[in-house]
């Protein structure tokens, strides 16, 4: 199976021979980088990163003997004497596949070809949240966050669906951090209304359950619910395994907080519907691909950028200054304290760099406008560091 460039949008602080940041970029002798959308040199980029790429020591993805141990090592299944399995998956021929040449066609509006990885088991909040994307996609469970990503790059599903924040619970840091780890772009984002529901085992009323497993932050977001039943809360990994934790024990006094989704996957009762403390809990999905969206003007943009700063007083107010002069406005800002980070660049190599505060920002305009660009550029006297992780129209908010 082929390997395919993507290329990422960084802007280094001190130019460099080679062009390795984006096909967005083109350089000029007056400055590190004009920042002028040239749609036709992004073609010949694109042509060019594909030779390079083939030159470098990048080990290849096998087609024979695809490696799916470290997307999603269970995948929703469980061994049990006679070799048999139980669980979601009845048969192992239902195991997601790595994509043919043939996948890679051009896929359908309601996305009925595209292969969409998450986190978590059937009937997590995250497979709803792909399934709102791509309401026909055939959804690939993930154990861990790494692994959707890892799905991607390595060509075995067409995108990802992963949070990037909640609006009780706050940022998921895990995902920023994978942000700068992998050469994905954000393509688009999902907001998913969550309702937790309480669920038990056919049969089971809701004064019988003493304990009740779920991920911590579900169970923080249902807290005056919990407090009042004086349940035991037990952590899990994720909602959907906590259903699936209750389903296979079989214990009648545990119940799961999940969604009721999760109820009909894994044959549970749902004892009570939207049990969470606050009813506006909303959690927002990153669409994550390969190939970034080639940015226009015909419609609002928005744009994702991730950056440091020089030590200096003032500086972060010039740095947001540069967005407020050209009317742009930011839609969200988020400094995240950060420890020694790889952050791979255009050669597929990274080191572990220290930064103290690294700024997300995202910004109602596309990269096609010279005011986007314009102020990219301005910033660029302040930054340290800078990377645009994404640039998507707004109508694809879903």
């Amino acid at each position: 199976m082929a390997l395919k460039a993507s290329p990422i949008w960084v802007c280094p602080r001190t130019p460099c021979s080679d062009l390795g940041s984006s096909d967005l970029w083109s350089r000029n002798s007056g400055s590190a980088f004009n920042l002028r959308f040239d749609l036709e040199k992004s073609r010949k980029w694109e042509c060019c990163c594909l030779a390079v790429l083939a030159q470098r020591a990048i080990t290849p993805v096998e087609d024979e003997k695809p490696d799916v141990s470290s997307v999603g090592p269970s995948w929703g299944i469980e061994r049990t004497q006679g070799n048999e399995s139980r669980g979601f998956h009845k048969d192992l021929n239902l195991l997601p596949k790595p994509l043919s040449a043939n996948d890679l066609s051009s896929c359908s509006k309601d996305g009925s070809k595209v292969r969409v990885a998450y986190q978590g088991l059937p009937g997590a909040y995250s497979e709803a949240a792909a399934l709102k994307a791509y309401p026909k996609c055939e959804t690939v469970p993930c154990d861990q966050f790494e692994e959707a990503f890892k799905a991607v790059e390595l060509w075995l599903v067409d995108k990802a669906v992963l949070p990037i924040e909640n609006s009780v619970g706050g940022s998921i840091h895990r995902n920023y951090d994978l942000l700068l780890r992998h050469r994905l772009n954000i393509v688009g984002e999902v907001q998913l209304q969550v309702n937790h529901c309480l669920l038990g085992l056919p049969g089971v009323r809701m004064e019988e359950i003493k304990n009740v497993l779920s991920h911590p932050q579900a169970l923080a977001q249902c807290d005056v619910m919990l407090s009042n039943l004086g349940v035991v809360r037990i952590n899990t990994d994720d909602t959907a395994g906590a259903a699936q934790m209750v389903a296979s024990t079989g214990l009648r006094d545990t119940g799961a907080v999940a969604s009721a989704r999760a109820a009909e996957i894994y044959g549970l009762d749902v004892l009570a519907e939207k049990i969470q403390d606050d009813d506006d809990n909303i959690t927002r999905f990153l669409v994550l691909a390969r190939e970034h969206i080639i940015p226009g003007t015909d419609r609002p943009y928005k744009t994702s950028i991730v950056f440091t700063l020089e030590e200096g007083a003032g500086v972060l107010f010039k740095a947001l200054a540069v967005f407020a002069l050209r009317d742009i406005n930011l839609t969200k800002s988020r400094p995240q304290k950060q420890r020694p980070l790889r952050v791979v660049d255009d050669s597929n190599e990274g080191s572990a760099k220290y930064f103290d505060y690294m700024f997300y920002i995202d910004f109602q305009a596309s990269m096609a406008e010279p005011r986007a660009q314009y102020a990219l550029e301005h910033l660029q006297e302040f930054a340290t560091f800078l990377r645009v992780l994404g640039c998507y129209p707004m109508d694809t908010v879903l």
